[in-house]
């Protein structure tokens, strides 16, 4: 009778593991006010995407959208991450919501008039781009103020979860939404969930937090931050591991409208299906990470996750069946996504919160500043060799990146571990 009650009992214990961090109101109000939210600006990122493909049906433009809007990033990232170790970081996450929707406002109403153009649409994303500079650095540092240091792991997973079930709810919704009412629609969808995120922020009640030191000057500060990615060893080989990965192979992302509507004859519905099963994959990741209680093995995890990942991009690259791509982008969303959220879980339990904004902006400019480029590159060289080319090379890199990272795991797992021990968690 015992092991039956304990058997009975073993998937609640499990859920109640996996969603610990929903435990803490303050994190529960923004989990579900990002989850409303992320709906939106993943309707808004595939229905943006679709309209430069019917409006100019070329790869390059696709390419050239993605690079204005995550560039700014790359270019301001390292300010963001400054601010939110040097100012408020609940309202640098405040006012960047507010400005995405005035974003969200301008680009709906272009649309709707039917006069908009390339350029706009361009100029639109670079916005969007600067203000998700300081919005990104800002809400990664300020979960630590929603969750016990203990917890953080789990609430950092479970924002991964959020960001990929819209991600997976999202697309799919608006491949109809297009199909039916046009791009514009999705924009004012867009427009409108914000309201939800403010709303939530709002809503918080947060304790006092400690005023980080301002007699440092900023570039001494900035300066600190980037030594600190540069020399602790375990910090410098996650970063060039994410580097290689999203700059040769996560850029597989911006070519999915050409993919799906020049290689695997889909419109925009395809194209919806195509980013929701990514979002499926990626979404299990996130629950992968989750449920781990601690750092252990973390590392060999971010390894095996980048070379599949690298395989799988290789594969749906020269794939020519729409089921087939379905299938596969299920698994490079759920290696994506496990690589990432590991990575960022590893370099938060480990570093200074002092150092906090900064190390995660330099993060962010890796994973996600650093991909505009490849999308850039990818683009036009999928122009001029065709995408088959560009995805196998993409994935081949990343795959060896994955396999040189396993390869020093030993050589990095002393110096981690005596930080870890410190934490009294895990091991690498």
């Amino acid at each position: 009778m015992a092991t039956l009650l304990t058997l009975l009992e073993g998937p609640g214990r499990t859920l109640k593991r996996t969603l610990r961090a929903l435990g803490y109101r303050n994190y529960r109000l923004f989990f579900f006010g990002q989850l409303v939210s992320l709906v939106g600006s993943w309707m808004q990122s595939l229905a943006q995407a679709w309209l430069v493909w019917r409006l100019t049906h070329s790869a390059w433009l696709l390419g050239l959208v993605g690079f204005a809007q995550m560039s700014p990033i790359l270019f301001f990232g390292l300010i963001g991450g400054l601010a939110a170790d040097r100012f408020n970081r609940f309202k640098i996450v405040l006012w960047s919501q507010i400005l995405s929707l005035v974003q969200a406002v301008i680009l709906a109403a272009l649309t709707l008039s039917g006069k908009i153009n390339v350029w706009e649409i361009i100029a639109l994303a670079a916005m969007l781009g600067i203000i998700n500079a300081f919005s990104i650095p800002g809400r990664q540092a300020f979960i630590v103020q929603m969750v016990p240091i203990e917890d953080l792991g789990n609430a950092i997973a479970l924002n991964s979860s959020v960001f990929n079930g819209a991600r997976m709810i999202g697309p799919a919704i608006a491949g109809f939404v297009v199909t039916l009412w046009g791009e514009g629609a999705c924009f004012v969808v867009n427009a409108v969930s914000f309201f939800a995120v403010i709303a939530s922020l709002l809503m918080m009640k947060l304790e006092p937090t400690k005023e980080f030191s301002k007699k440092q000057g900023a570039w001494k500060q900035l300066v600190e931050g980037l030594a600190y990615s540069w020399r602790t060893p375990h910090t410098r080989a996650l970063l060039q591991l994410v580097l290689l990965t999203s700059l040769f192979a996560v850029p597989f992302m911006i070519l999915l409208p050409a993919i799906s509507g020049g290689v695997l004859h889909q419109g925009a519905g395809g194209l919806g299906i195509l980013m929701g099963f990514s979002g499926v994959g990626a979404l299990s990741g996130a629950f992968t990470i989750a449920h781990r209680k601690g750092i252990r093995g973390l590392g060999r995890l971010v390894a095996y996750a980048s070379i599949v990942f690298g395989a799988t991009v290789i594969l749906f690259g020269l794939s020519r069946s729409f089921y087939l791509s379905c299938a596969l982008i299920v698994v490079t969303g759920y290696c994506m996504m496990t690589e990432m959220a590991s990575t960022n879980t590893l370099l938060q339990s480990l570093v200074p919160d002092r150092l906090r904004g900064r190390l995660m902006s330099v993060f962010v400019i890796t994973f996600v500043g650093i991909a505009p480029i490849g999308s850039l590159i990818e683009g036009q060289l999928a122009d001029l060799y065709g995408i088959q080319i560009v995805l196998t090379v993409g994935g081949a890199i990343a795959l060896l990146a994955g396999i040189d990272f396993r390869l020093r795991i030993s050589s990095l797992r002393d110096a981690v571990n005596r930080i870890a021990s410190q934490e009294k968690d895990g091991v690498f």
